[in-house]
C-alpha cells in the first residue's frame, strides 16, 4: 500500500472505529440506565428504553459491516505498518475492554427482567446462552483422545 493510500486507510479506520466508540458507549449509558431502573425500588416501565435500542441497532449494524472490511484491511498489514498507528491500537484496546461490560449489562438487564416477568416465554434465550461454560464443555465432549 503506498504512502497516501495507507494514510488515508488509517484516517478511516480511526473514524469507523471513534464512530464505534461512541455507539458502544451510547450503548453502555442506556444499559447502566436500565440496571439502575431495574435494581431501583420504583416500578420498571417495559418499554421505555425499546425506542433508543430500536435507533441504536440500525446504527451498530451500519457501523458493524464498516469495521469487518476495514478489520479484514488491517489485519492484512504487516505488522510493522500496524505498529506505526498507535492510535488505531488504543481505539481498538478500548472497544474491546468495552465490548464486555456493555454485554454483562445487558445480560444482567435481561435476567432482571426475566426474574420480574417482564420478558415473554418466546423471547428468552435458549438453555444454552444462560449456560456459560456451555461452547468449552461441548468441545471437551467431542475432543478425540
Amino acid at each position: 500500500m503506498n504512502a497516501p493510500a495507507q494514510s488515508n486507510f488509517f484516517v478511516e479506520l480511526a473514524r469507523e472505529l471513534r464512530s464505534h466508540l461512541d455507539i458502544c458507549h451510547e450503548c453502555l449509558a442506556l444499559f447502566t440506565m436500565e440496571n439502575r431502573l431495574l435494581r431501583g425500588a420504583s416500578a420498571w416501565q417495559a418499554g421505555e428504553y425499546d425506542d433508543q435500542r430500536k435507533h441504536l441497532l440500525p446504527r451498530l449494524d451500519s457501523v458493524l459491516i464498516k469495521l469487518r472490511t476495514c478489520r479484514d484491511a488491517w489485519q492484512k498489514m504487516v505488522p510493522a505498518e500496524r505498529d506505526r498507528c498507535g492510535e488505531i491500537k488504543n481505539l481498538f484496546q478500548e472497544i474491546q475492554n468495552l465490548l464486555p461490560r456493555i454485554l454483562m449489562l445487558d445480560r444482567e438487564n435481561q435476567q432482571e427482567m426475566l426474574r420480574r416477568g417482564l420478558i415473554p416465554p418466546a423471547h428468552q434465550p435458549p438453555a444454552a446462552a444462560q449456560q456459560p461454560n456451555f461452547v468449552a464443555s461441548l468441545y471437551r465432549r467431542h475432543a478425540t483422545a
